[in-house]
Protein backbone atom coordinates (compact mmCIF):
# COMPACT_ATOMS: atom_id res chain seq x y z
CA UNK A 1 0.00 0.00 0.00
CA UNK A 2 1.15 3.85 -0.73
CA UNK A 3 2.58 5.37 2.35
CA UNK A 4 1.30 8.32 2.87
CA UNK A 5 2.08 8.96 6.59
CA UNK A 6 5.29 10.16 6.53
CA UNK A 7 4.50 13.73 6.97
CA UNK A 8 2.30 12.45 10.56
CA UNK A 9 5.57 10.71 12.41
CA UNK A 10 7.59 14.35 12.74
CA UNK A 11 6.53 15.04 16.86
CA UNK A 12 6.45 18.53 16.83
CA UNK A 13 6.76 20.53 19.84
CA UNK A 14 4.30 23.20 21.13
CA UNK A 15 6.17 26.92 20.19
CA UNK A 16 6.00 27.84 23.99
CA UNK A 17 8.17 24.47 24.43
CA UNK A 18 10.53 25.61 21.45
CA UNK A 19 10.75 29.33 23.21
CA UNK A 20 14.57 30.26 24.35
CA UNK A 21 15.24 33.71 26.20
CA UNK A 22 16.86 36.76 24.08
CA UNK A 23 15.52 34.86 20.78
CA UNK A 24 14.00 37.49 18.65
CA UNK A 25 12.06 37.25 15.53
CA UNK A 26 12.35 40.83 14.03
CA UNK A 27 14.70 43.55 14.83
CA UNK A 28 13.61 47.61 14.65
CA UNK A 29 16.47 50.02 14.24
CA UNK A 30 14.34 53.12 15.31
CA UNK A 31 12.19 52.04 18.92
CA UNK A 32 9.04 51.92 19.03
CA UNK A 33 6.68 54.48 20.20
CA UNK A 34 4.93 53.85 23.50
CA UNK A 35 1.88 51.70 22.97
CA UNK A 36 -0.83 50.93 25.38
CA UNK A 37 -2.69 47.72 24.78
CA UNK A 38 -6.71 48.07 24.92
CA UNK A 39 -8.64 47.14 28.24
CA UNK A 40 -9.03 43.29 27.93
CA UNK A 41 -6.03 42.21 25.99
CA UNK A 42 -3.19 40.83 27.55
CA UNK A 43 -0.76 42.58 29.58
CA UNK A 44 2.11 39.90 30.93
CA UNK A 45 4.28 39.18 27.95
CA UNK A 46 6.57 37.02 30.05
CA UNK A 47 5.28 33.61 28.60
CA UNK A 48 5.15 34.85 25.48
CA UNK A 49 7.60 32.09 23.33
CA UNK A 50 10.79 33.63 21.67
CA UNK A 51 11.80 32.15 18.40
CA UNK A 52 13.76 33.52 15.32
CA UNK A 53 12.12 33.80 12.15
CA UNK A 54 12.38 31.14 10.87
CA UNK A 55 11.71 28.87 13.83
CA UNK A 56 8.34 30.54 13.98
CA UNK A 57 7.99 29.89 10.15
CA UNK A 58 9.04 26.22 10.24
CA UNK A 59 7.00 25.87 12.91
CA UNK A 60 3.55 26.74 12.02
CA UNK A 61 4.38 25.33 8.10
CA UNK A 62 5.04 21.68 9.72
CA UNK A 63 1.62 21.75 11.52
CA UNK A 64 -0.42 23.05 8.29
CA UNK A 65 1.39 20.03 6.85
CA UNK A 66 0.17 17.76 9.51
CA UNK A 67 -3.54 18.69 8.64
CA UNK A 68 -6.30 16.68 6.95
CA UNK A 69 -7.35 18.34 4.10
CA UNK A 70 -8.80 17.25 0.81
CA UNK A 71 -6.00 18.90 -1.20
CA UNK A 72 -3.35 16.10 0.91
CA UNK A 73 -5.50 13.17 0.83
CA UNK A 74 -9.37 11.45 0.62
CA UNK A 75 -11.60 12.48 2.85
CA UNK A 76 -14.63 9.78 3.45
CA UNK A 77 -17.02 11.90 5.72
CA UNK A 78 -20.13 10.55 4.94
CA UNK A 79 -23.08 13.15 4.31
CA UNK A 80 -20.55 16.34 3.84
CA UNK A 81 -19.52 15.96 0.90
CA UNK A 82 -15.89 16.76 1.09
CA UNK A 83 -14.96 16.60 -1.76
CA UNK A 84 -11.82 17.99 -3.93
CA UNK A 85 -12.61 21.62 -5.40
CA UNK A 86 -10.75 22.99 -9.00
CA UNK A 87 -8.24 25.34 -8.16
CA UNK A 88 -9.73 27.89 -10.93
CA UNK A 89 -13.07 28.17 -9.27
CA UNK A 90 -11.00 29.64 -6.54
CA UNK A 91 -8.89 32.00 -8.75
CA UNK A 92 -11.74 33.31 -10.48
CA UNK A 93 -13.83 34.31 -7.66
CA UNK A 94 -10.83 36.39 -6.52
CA UNK A 95 -11.01 38.53 -9.40
CA UNK A 96 -10.62 42.22 -8.34
CA UNK A 97 -14.46 42.60 -9.96
CA UNK A 98 -15.93 40.17 -7.67
CA UNK A 99 -14.15 40.86 -4.72
CA UNK A 100 -14.12 44.77 -4.58
CA UNK A 101 -17.40 45.38 -5.79
CA UNK A 102 -19.98 46.64 -2.56
CA UNK A 103 -23.05 45.13 -2.48
CA UNK A 104 -24.06 48.75 -1.58
CA UNK A 105 -23.39 49.98 -5.07
CA UNK A 106 -26.18 51.51 -7.36
CA UNK A 107 -27.46 48.28 -9.83
CA UNK A 108 -26.07 49.50 -13.25
CA UNK A 109 -22.58 49.30 -11.31
CA UNK A 110 -23.18 45.85 -10.92
CA UNK A 111 -24.72 44.88 -14.09
CA UNK A 112 -22.40 41.96 -14.64
CA UNK A 113 -22.43 40.60 -11.21
CA UNK A 114 -26.22 40.40 -10.86
CA UNK A 115 -26.38 38.77 -14.49
CA UNK A 116 -24.16 36.08 -12.39
CA UNK A 117 -26.04 35.77 -9.67
CA UNK A 118 -29.07 35.67 -12.42
CA UNK A 119 -27.25 32.98 -14.53
CA UNK A 120 -27.04 30.64 -11.34
CA UNK A 121 -30.43 30.89 -10.67
CA UNK A 122 -31.72 29.81 -14.10
CA UNK A 123 -28.93 27.24 -13.67
CA UNK A 124 -30.50 25.85 -10.46
CA UNK A 125 -33.78 26.27 -11.69
CA UNK A 126 -32.31 24.07 -14.35
CA UNK A 127 -30.91 21.11 -12.28
CA UNK A 128 -34.21 20.97 -10.26
CA UNK A 129 -36.70 21.75 -12.34
CA UNK A 130 -38.36 24.50 -9.69
CA UNK A 131 -38.73 28.03 -11.02
CA UNK A 132 -38.42 29.88 -8.25
CA UNK A 133 -34.90 30.94 -6.70
CA UNK A 134 -33.80 33.11 -3.88
CA UNK A 135 -29.54 32.80 -3.48
CA UNK A 136 -29.74 34.59 -0.43
CA UNK A 137 -29.45 31.24 2.80
CA UNK A 138 -26.21 31.54 4.02
CA UNK A 139 -25.29 27.62 4.14
CA UNK A 140 -27.85 23.90 4.84
CA UNK A 141 -29.63 24.47 7.57
CA UNK A 142 -30.09 27.97 6.79
CA UNK A 143 -31.67 26.79 3.57
CA UNK A 144 -34.01 24.62 5.36
CA UNK A 145 -35.09 27.25 7.87
CA UNK A 146 -36.16 29.20 5.23
CA UNK A 147 -37.65 26.70 3.33
CA UNK A 148 -40.18 26.32 6.35
CA UNK A 149 -40.79 29.60 6.42
CA UNK A 150 -42.18 29.87 3.06
CA UNK A 151 -44.26 26.50 3.57
CA UNK A 152 -45.45 28.52 7.03
CA UNK A 153 -46.62 31.12 5.23
CA UNK A 154 -48.06 29.57 2.13
CA UNK A 155 -50.41 27.41 4.73
CA UNK A 156 -50.79 31.22 6.94
CA UNK A 157 -51.66 32.84 3.87
CA UNK A 158 -54.42 30.08 2.72
CA UNK A 159 -55.63 29.98 6.03
CA UNK A 160 -55.12 26.21 6.36
CA UNK A 161 -54.24 25.85 9.88
CA UNK A 162 -51.64 23.32 9.23
CA UNK A 163 -48.34 23.53 11.54
CA UNK A 164 -47.16 20.36 11.54
CA UNK A 165 -43.62 19.37 10.04
CA UNK A 166 -42.73 15.12 9.65
CA UNK A 167 -39.75 14.01 9.40
CA UNK A 168 -38.05 10.63 8.78
CA UNK A 169 -35.86 9.06 11.19
CA UNK A 170 -33.23 8.70 7.90
CA UNK A 171 -33.70 13.01 7.69
CA UNK A 172 -30.39 15.25 8.20
CA UNK A 173 -29.99 16.14 11.79
CA UNK A 174 -30.65 19.28 10.93
CA UNK A 175 -34.07 19.02 9.85
CA UNK A 176 -36.40 19.12 12.87
CA UNK A 177 -34.34 21.98 14.52
CA UNK A 178 -35.13 23.91 11.10
CA UNK A 179 -39.06 23.53 11.13
CA UNK A 180 -38.85 24.34 15.13
CA UNK A 181 -37.33 27.54 14.81
CA UNK A 182 -39.85 27.97 12.34
CA UNK A 183 -42.58 27.80 14.77
CA UNK A 184 -43.89 24.26 13.28
CA UNK A 185 -44.30 21.28 15.51
CA UNK A 186 -42.29 18.14 14.69
CA UNK A 187 -43.00 14.54 14.45
CA UNK A 188 -40.62 11.29 13.44
CA UNK A 189 -41.56 8.66 11.10
CA UNK A 190 -40.11 5.38 10.86
CA UNK A 191 -37.92 3.70 8.90
CA UNK A 192 -38.49 0.29 7.17
CA UNK A 193 -36.12 -2.85 7.58
CA UNK A 194 -34.68 -1.69 3.93
CA UNK A 195 -33.78 1.58 4.57
CA UNK A 196 -36.65 3.49 3.23
CA UNK A 197 -39.38 6.00 4.59
CA UNK A 198 -42.05 3.60 6.49
CA UNK A 199 -44.78 4.70 4.03
CA UNK A 200 -47.71 3.25 6.27
CA UNK A 201 -46.64 5.31 9.11
CA UNK A 202 -46.24 8.18 7.46
CA UNK A 203 -50.14 6.82 6.17
CA UNK A 204 -51.24 6.77 9.17
CA UNK A 205 -49.46 10.24 11.06
CA UNK A 206 -50.81 12.59 7.63
CA UNK A 207 -53.84 14.32 9.12
CA UNK A 208 -55.21 17.95 9.10
CA UNK A 209 -52.15 19.48 11.02
CA UNK A 210 -49.90 18.35 8.37
CA UNK A 211 -48.00 21.22 6.89
CA UNK A 212 -45.24 19.04 4.97
CA UNK A 213 -42.75 16.22 4.79
CA UNK A 214 -39.29 17.06 4.65
CA UNK A 215 -37.56 14.05 3.20
CA UNK A 216 -34.08 13.97 2.47
CA UNK A 217 -33.50 11.81 -0.81
CA UNK A 218 -30.90 9.78 -0.67
CA UNK A 219 -31.43 9.27 2.21
CA UNK A 220 -28.74 9.70 5.45
CA UNK A 221 -28.43 6.16 4.95
CA UNK A 222 -27.51 6.67 1.41
CA UNK A 223 -30.49 5.23 -0.05
CA UNK A 224 -32.74 6.38 -3.08
CA UNK A 225 -36.31 6.72 -1.31
CA UNK A 226 -38.26 5.09 -4.68
CA UNK A 227 -41.99 5.61 -3.14
CA UNK A 228 -41.05 9.31 -3.47
CA UNK A 229 -43.65 10.28 -6.19
CA UNK A 230 -46.52 8.22 -4.31
CA UNK A 231 -45.19 10.21 -1.28
CA UNK A 232 -45.72 13.63 -3.20
CA UNK A 233 -48.99 12.43 -4.56
CA UNK A 234 -50.22 11.31 -0.88
CA UNK A 235 -49.07 14.71 0.71
CA UNK A 236 -50.07 17.01 -2.04
CA UNK A 237 -54.14 15.29 -1.43
CA UNK A 238 -54.18 15.92 2.30
CA UNK A 239 -53.47 19.41 1.00
CA UNK A 240 -49.55 19.34 2.61
CA UNK A 241 -46.07 20.13 0.70
CA UNK A 242 -43.18 18.09 0.00
CA UNK A 243 -40.07 19.45 1.09
CA UNK A 244 -37.14 17.96 -0.32
CA UNK A 245 -33.55 18.05 1.28
CA UNK A 246 -30.83 18.77 -1.34
CA UNK A 247 -27.63 18.26 0.55
CA UNK A 248 -27.19 14.93 -1.29
CA UNK A 249 -27.90 16.64 -4.63
CA UNK A 250 -24.60 15.15 -5.90
CA UNK A 251 -25.97 11.63 -6.55
CA UNK A 252 -28.77 13.18 -8.42
CA UNK A 253 -27.70 15.94 -11.14
CA UNK A 254 -29.01 15.44 -14.23
CA UNK A 255 -30.42 12.00 -13.62
CA UNK A 256 -33.77 13.17 -11.18
CA UNK A 257 -34.98 16.43 -10.98
CA UNK A 258 -36.88 17.68 -7.83
CA UNK A 259 -39.92 18.60 -9.56
CA UNK A 260 -40.24 15.43 -11.24
CA UNK A 261 -40.38 13.50 -7.93
CA UNK A 262 -43.58 16.07 -6.56
CA UNK A 263 -41.04 18.28 -4.65
CA UNK A 264 -42.23 21.41 -3.45
CA UNK A 265 -39.26 23.58 -1.79
CA UNK A 266 -35.99 21.78 -1.75
CA UNK A 267 -32.76 23.71 -0.56
CA UNK A 268 -29.08 23.23 -2.35
CA UNK A 269 -26.00 22.96 -0.72
CA UNK A 270 -23.44 25.20 -3.29
CA UNK A 271 -20.62 24.40 -0.62
CA UNK A 272 -21.10 20.32 -1.03
CA UNK A 273 -22.05 19.91 -4.73
CA UNK A 274 -20.64 22.81 -6.47
CA UNK A 275 -17.57 23.77 -5.49
CA UNK A 276 -16.74 25.23 -2.34
CA UNK A 277 -14.04 23.92 -0.06
CA UNK A 278 -16.23 23.61 3.27
CA UNK A 279 -15.90 22.59 7.01
CA UNK A 280 -14.85 24.67 10.22
CA UNK A 281 -18.17 26.88 10.08
CA UNK A 282 -18.01 28.22 6.20
CA UNK A 283 -17.45 29.36 3.86
CA UNK A 284 -21.33 28.18 2.80
CA UNK A 285 -24.23 29.03 0.74
CA UNK A 286 -27.83 27.41 0.46
CA UNK A 287 -30.45 28.58 -2.21
CA UNK A 288 -33.65 27.51 -2.03
CA UNK A 289 -35.65 26.69 -5.41
CA UNK A 290 -39.39 26.53 -5.18
CA UNK A 291 -42.79 25.46 -7.12
CA UNK A 292 -44.65 28.38 -9.37
CA UNK A 293 -47.39 28.59 -6.29
CA UNK A 294 -44.73 29.42 -3.70
CA UNK A 295 -42.60 32.02 -5.65
CA UNK A 296 -44.46 34.76 -4.18
CA UNK A 297 -43.22 33.52 -0.53
CA UNK A 298 -39.91 33.70 -1.50
CA UNK A 299 -37.04 36.45 0.25
CA UNK A 300 -36.20 39.70 -1.72
CA UNK A 301 -35.04 40.82 -3.36
CA UNK A 302 -34.85 38.37 -6.60
CA UNK A 303 -32.74 39.33 -8.94
CA UNK A 304 -34.85 39.51 -12.60
CA UNK A 305 -33.77 40.67 -15.98
CA UNK A 306 -36.40 42.99 -18.13
CA UNK A 307 -35.73 45.38 -20.38
CA UNK A 308 -32.03 44.27 -21.69
CA UNK A 309 -31.22 45.20 -17.49
CA UNK A 310 -31.04 42.99 -14.55
CA UNK A 311 -32.35 44.06 -11.68
CA UNK A 312 -32.90 43.68 -7.68
CA UNK A 313 -36.90 43.11 -7.49
CA UNK A 314 -38.20 43.51 -3.56
CA UNK A 315 -41.85 43.75 -5.09
CA UNK A 316 -43.21 40.63 -3.24
CA UNK A 317 -45.55 41.66 -1.00
CA UNK A 318 -46.17 38.09 0.48
CA UNK A 319 -42.48 37.74 1.08
CA UNK A 320 -41.20 36.52 3.86
CA UNK A 321 -38.63 39.36 4.37
CA UNK A 322 -34.70 39.04 4.14
CA UNK A 323 -33.20 36.30 5.20
CA UNK A 324 -29.67 37.29 4.81
CA UNK A 325 -27.69 40.91 4.98
CA UNK A 326 -26.94 41.89 1.56
CA UNK A 327 -28.08 39.07 -1.28
CA UNK A 328 -26.44 36.21 0.07
CA UNK A 329 -22.51 34.49 -0.42
CA UNK A 330 -21.44 35.87 -3.31
CA UNK A 331 -18.31 34.67 -3.34
CA UNK A 332 -19.41 31.23 -3.17
CA UNK A 333 -22.04 31.92 -6.07
CA UNK A 334 -19.13 32.68 -8.15
CA UNK A 335 -17.24 29.59 -7.33
CA UNK A 336 -20.61 27.40 -8.22
CA UNK A 337 -21.46 28.90 -11.91
CA UNK A 338 -17.92 28.36 -12.73
CA UNK A 339 -18.30 25.19 -11.77
CA UNK A 340 -21.34 24.31 -13.38
CA UNK A 341 -20.80 26.21 -16.65
CA UNK A 342 -17.25 24.23 -16.77
CA UNK A 343 -19.03 20.86 -16.68
CA UNK A 344 -22.45 21.47 -18.41
CA UNK A 345 -25.34 18.99 -18.09
CA UNK A 346 -23.49 16.25 -19.44
CA UNK A 347 -20.60 16.93 -16.76
CA UNK A 348 -22.73 17.50 -13.90
CA UNK A 349 -24.55 13.78 -14.83
CA UNK A 350 -21.58 12.20 -14.83
CA UNK A 351 -20.39 14.01 -11.46
CA UNK A 352 -23.30 12.04 -9.85
CA UNK A 353 -23.01 8.94 -11.66
CA UNK A 354 -19.07 8.71 -10.91
CA UNK A 355 -20.11 9.39 -7.06
CA UNK A 356 -22.75 6.64 -7.31
CA UNK A 357 -20.02 4.20 -8.62
CA UNK A 358 -17.27 4.95 -6.24
CA UNK A 359 -19.32 4.59 -3.52
CA UNK A 360 -20.52 0.95 -4.51
CA UNK A 361 -16.75 0.15 -5.28
CA UNK A 362 -16.30 0.49 -1.74
CA UNK A 363 -19.34 -1.25 -0.65
CA UNK A 364 -18.66 -4.28 -2.63
CA UNK A 365 -14.52 -4.86 -1.91
CA UNK A 366 -15.58 -4.30 1.72
CA UNK A 367 -19.37 -5.73 2.25
CA UNK A 368 -17.47 -9.36 3.43
CA UNK A 369 -15.17 -7.54 5.98
CA UNK A 370 -17.86 -4.91 7.10
CA UNK A 371 -21.36 -5.06 8.23
CA UNK A 372 -24.12 -4.00 6.08
CA UNK A 373 -27.10 -2.68 7.56
CA UNK A 374 -29.15 -2.40 4.86
CA UNK A 375 -28.89 -4.59 1.77
CA UNK A 376 -30.65 -1.90 -0.19
CA UNK A 377 -28.50 -0.62 -3.13
CA UNK A 378 -26.14 2.34 -2.30
CA UNK A 379 -26.53 5.77 -3.99
CA UNK A 380 -23.11 8.59 -3.29
CA UNK A 381 -22.82 6.93 0.32
CA UNK A 382 -22.63 3.45 1.78
CA UNK A 383 -23.04 2.93 5.40
CA UNK A 384 -21.28 -0.10 7.53
CA UNK A 385 -21.43 -0.66 11.08
CA UNK A 386 -19.01 -2.66 13.74
CA UNK A 387 -21.17 -5.62 14.15
CA UNK A 388 -18.12 -8.02 12.37
CA UNK A 389 -15.68 -6.74 14.93
CA UNK A 390 -16.87 -6.24 18.17
CA UNK A 391 -16.52 -9.82 18.86
CA UNK A 392 -13.43 -8.97 19.14
CA UNK A 393 -13.49 -5.98 21.79
CA UNK A 394 -13.37 -3.63 18.47
CA UNK A 395 -15.61 -0.68 18.13
CA UNK A 396 -16.11 2.03 15.69
CA UNK A 397 -14.51 4.17 17.22
CA UNK A 398 -11.21 2.40 17.13
CA UNK A 399 -11.23 1.87 13.41
CA UNK A 400 -11.61 5.74 12.68
CA UNK A 401 -8.51 6.07 14.98
CA UNK A 402 -6.94 3.59 13.20
CA UNK A 403 -7.70 4.77 10.02
CA UNK A 404 -5.78 7.95 11.36
CA UNK A 405 -2.48 6.32 11.48
CA UNK A 406 -2.61 4.55 8.05
CA UNK A 407 -2.52 8.35 6.80
CA UNK A 408 -7.02 8.55 6.22
CA UNK A 409 -9.59 11.21 7.81
CA UNK A 410 -11.59 8.94 9.60
CA UNK A 411 -15.27 8.58 7.51
CA UNK A 412 -18.44 9.96 9.49
CA UNK A 413 -19.17 7.65 12.02
CA UNK A 414 -22.13 7.29 14.74
CA UNK A 415 -24.49 8.52 11.89
CA UNK A 416 -27.11 8.35 11.39
CA UNK A 417 -28.39 7.27 14.56
CA UNK A 418 -30.93 4.79 12.70
CA UNK A 419 -27.70 2.23 12.65
CA UNK A 420 -26.27 1.25 15.44
CA UNK A 421 -22.13 2.39 15.89
CA UNK A 422 -22.36 3.80 11.67
CA UNK A 423 -19.21 4.21 9.69
CA UNK A 424 -20.36 6.27 6.85
CA UNK A 425 -18.72 6.66 4.11
CA UNK A 426 -18.70 9.05 1.17
CA UNK A 427 -16.03 8.89 -1.57
CA UNK A 428 -17.66 11.68 -3.83
CA UNK A 429 -16.29 11.55 -7.67
CA UNK A 430 -12.90 13.47 -7.32
CA UNK A 431 -11.29 9.73 -5.68
CA UNK A 432 -9.37 7.92 -8.52
CA UNK A 433 -9.33 4.21 -8.03
CA UNK A 434 -5.50 4.26 -7.01
CA UNK A 435 -7.08 6.57 -4.23
CA UNK A 436 -10.25 4.28 -3.53
CA UNK A 437 -8.10 1.23 -3.44
CA UNK A 438 -5.67 2.89 -1.29
CA UNK A 439 -8.57 3.38 1.56
CA UNK A 440 -9.94 0.08 0.92
CA UNK A 441 -6.70 -1.79 1.40
CA UNK A 442 -6.44 0.51 4.72
CA UNK A 443 -9.35 -0.48 5.93
CA UNK A 444 -8.92 -4.67 5.22
CA UNK A 445 -5.86 -4.16 7.05
CA UNK A 446 -7.52 -2.57 10.58
CA UNK A 447 -10.55 -5.85 9.72
CA UNK A 448 -7.48 -8.14 10.08
CA UNK A 449 -5.65 -5.76 12.97
CA UNK A 450 -9.21 -6.10 14.97
CA UNK A 451 -8.57 -10.10 15.17
CA UNK A 452 -4.86 -10.37 15.48
CA UNK A 453 -3.92 -7.52 17.42
CA UNK A 454 -6.94 -5.49 18.83
CA UNK A 455 -4.41 -3.67 21.21
CA UNK A 456 -3.08 -1.86 18.60
CA UNK A 457 -6.29 -0.67 17.55
CA UNK A 458 -7.17 0.52 21.05
CA UNK A 459 -3.85 2.76 21.38
CA UNK A 460 -4.39 3.96 17.80
CA UNK A 461 -3.67 6.76 16.52
CA UNK A 462 0.11 6.25 17.48
CA UNK A 463 1.84 8.03 14.28
CA UNK A 464 0.64 11.29 14.75
CA UNK A 465 1.63 14.48 16.98
CA UNK A 466 -1.25 13.91 19.39
CA UNK A 467 -2.24 10.41 20.34
CA UNK A 468 -5.72 8.87 21.44
CA UNK A 469 -7.65 11.84 23.35
CA UNK A 470 -9.93 11.40 25.97
CA UNK A 471 -12.79 12.75 24.19
CA UNK A 472 -15.11 12.90 27.59
CA UNK A 473 -12.53 15.07 29.92
CA UNK A 474 -11.98 17.36 26.61
CA UNK A 475 -15.29 18.06 26.35
CA UNK A 476 -16.07 18.42 29.92
CA UNK A 477 -13.28 20.29 31.06
CA UNK A 478 -11.76 21.66 28.08
CA UNK A 479 -8.01 23.67 28.15
CA UNK A 480 -8.09 26.75 26.21
CA UNK A 481 -4.81 28.03 26.13
CA UNK A 482 -1.06 27.02 27.72
CA UNK A 483 0.17 27.18 30.84
CA UNK A 484 3.43 26.07 31.66
CA UNK A 485 2.01 24.41 34.91
CA UNK A 486 -0.43 22.33 32.73
CA UNK A 487 2.82 21.86 30.93
CA UNK A 488 4.48 20.30 33.15
CA UNK A 489 1.51 18.27 34.92
CA UNK A 490 1.23 16.39 31.59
Amino acid sequence: MEDIRKHFTYKEKLIFEKSQVGKKGISFTDPLPNYKLPKNKRENFEDIPSLSENEVVRHFVRLSNVNFSVDTGFYPLGSCTMKYNPKINEKISLFDTFVNSHPYLDEDFVQGNLKLMYLLQDALSEITGLSGVTLQPAAGAHGEFTGMQIIKAYHEDHNTGKDTVLIPDTAHGTNPASAAMAGLKVKSIKVSEKGFLEIDDLKDKIDENTAALMVTNPNTIGIFEEQLIEISELLHKKGALLYGDGANLNALMGIAKAKDLGIDVMHINLHKTFSTPHGGGGPGAGPVVVSDKLKEYLPVPVVEYKNNRYFLNYDYPKTIGKVKDFYGHFGVMVKALVYIMSLGGEGLKKVSETAVLNANYIREKLKDYYELPFSTPSMHEVVFNDEKQQKYGISTMDIAKGLIDKGFHPPTVYFPLVVKAAIMIEPTETESKESLDTFIDAMIEISKEAEKNPEKLHNAPSNTIVNRLDEVKAARHPVLKYSSTDSQDN
